[in-house]
């Protein structure tokens, strides 16, 4: 039984064997853990100030309206540049932002105009980074090893949404929202220097794609013309939009039907975040993934976000919230598999940031559209507003894949050009 569990733990994170990757994922899980933690204090910051549900999700716009303005661009940006450069210049970039956001938090006159500025070069460099740190990801491990590695990369954004949150709270609580901004700052040296400490003769870059016109429809071309993308790009536009809002529908809901406060939101949310990374290291440890996966994830995420409208209490929604984070993550990692195993290396970086776009760049439009519902309608139907697209999703996934799903089926163990060859075919069927 020991063995066994040894086994499973090796294959859950044999993609840290790799020294490159391992310094990558400690960084990452720092940064991104800073990350959250500025977001959430953006979210309590602005919520103090107007205690308004359209005003949080203009912040949300805000700061991803750029991965959809910029999103299809920055993949061909991505697609010819030198990955770990650019993301180096793009973490330090961050790191000044972030202390732009803390002078103005520790000028003690804080306003909506300077926070949403910031949030839209935040946006900004989220429309460049995202693309180019996904497909990195590649570049550091195996073949084989790839979905493991996108696995334990979706567990380190959910694990940092665990962490992240509860010291937004513990920090604005204590000593202000500035040191929470300031901290974020400081966290971005833990990826900068896991960048600059890699082997570059231990990573196994892609070719960088040849400027010329027309790369971004190039890039559109090819998805449209294979189903393994479009479909799951689809399912990712209609519950990005509508579904996941948690900085908009959690501390609308807990602060306002549910009777709680600051600290139980970010409490709340934190629990949402460890059911999504129960969710990654589950997934990380398959080595399959399945169209039918992806539907009854998605399903599973629409049925805890009505689970979750519907708690009459925080007794119930803390519970429910686990199975919320652990279906969400379930949708995202099985979706963002199943696009970056089947994308041609040449096209990863447009394929990637087209599914930005559709992830977060649809924020913009569905956070001030499900901060309006909760406003007029009230924060439960905001957030049922969101089970029932996740329901629509699924339904529309079933049916372009078929009922059983099998036409999605993404081998994890077999190489790139092998499992495309077979995806390609099997669902022109």
């Amino acid at each position: 039984m020991r063995s066994r569990a040894r086994g499973a733990a090796r294959d859950t994170f044999r993609s840290l064997r790799v020294r490159n990757f391992r310094l990558f994922f400690t960084g990452q899980l720092i940064s991104q853990t800073g990350t959250w933690l500025s977001m959430v204090a953006q979210t309590l910051l602005v919520l103090r100030l107007t205690r308004s549900g359209v005003a949080v999700g203009l912040l949300t716009a805000y700061q991803f309206a750029p991965v959809l303005v910029l999103g299809a661009w920055a993949g061909t940006v991505a697609d010819r540049s030198d990955k770990r450069r650019l993301l180096t210049v793009l973490q330090t970039v961050a790191m000044v932002q972030s202390v732009a956001l803390a002078a103005v938090a520790f000028s003690g006159h804080a306003s909506l105009v300077a926070i949403y500025v910031l949030a839209g070069i935040q946006g900004v460099i989220t429309a460049l980074d995202n693309p180019t740190r996904r497909a990195f990801v590649v570049e550091m491990v195996d073949a084989p090893d790839v979905a493991n590695a996108v696995s334990l990369n979706s567990a380190v954004m959910t694990g940092s949404r665990v962490v992240g949150p509860a010291l937004a709270g513990a920090l604005v609580v204590t000593v202000g929202f500035g040191w929470a901004f300031l901290l974020d700052a400081v966290s971005y040296s833990a990826v900068i220097v896991g960048l600059l400490m890699m082997r570059s003769s231990e990573l196994h870059p892609s070719i960088p794609a040849i400027r010329a016109p027309g790369q971004v429809r190039e890039g559109l071309r090819y998805v449209r013309a294979n189903d393994h993308l479009l479909v799951p790009l689809v399912m990712m536009a209609i519950v990005g939009t509508l579904a996941f809002n948690f900085q908009v529908t959690i501390p609308l809901l807990v602060t306002g039907p549910l009777g709680g406060g600051d600290g139980t939101f970010t409490l709340l949310f934190s629990v949402v975040s460890g059911g999504s990374l129960m969710g990654a290291l589950w997934t990380a440890r398959r080595t399959a993934v399945t169209g039918r996966q992806l539907i009854v994830a998605c399903a599973g995420f629409g049925v805890a976000m009505l689970g979750l409208a519907a708690a009459p209490g925080l007794g119930l929604a803390f519970p429910v919230g686990v199975l919320l984070g652990v279906t969400s993550i379930a949708f995202m990692t099985s979706s963002t598999a199943i696009v970056q195993v089947c994308s041609a290396p040449e096209y990863r970086g447009r394929v990637l940031a087209l599914q930005s776009m559709v992830f977060l760049g649809s924020t913009p439009i569905g956070g001030p559209l499900i901060g309006w519902i909760s406003d007029v309608a009230g924060p439960r139907a905001g957030v049922a507003v969101g089970g029932l697209a996740c329901l629509v999703a699924a339904a529309y996934g079933a049916r372009a894949l078929g009922p059983s799903g099998e036409k999605g089926r993404v081998d994890r163990g077999e190489p790139e050009s092998s499992v495309l060859d077979e995806d390609t075919v099997a669902l022109a069927d």
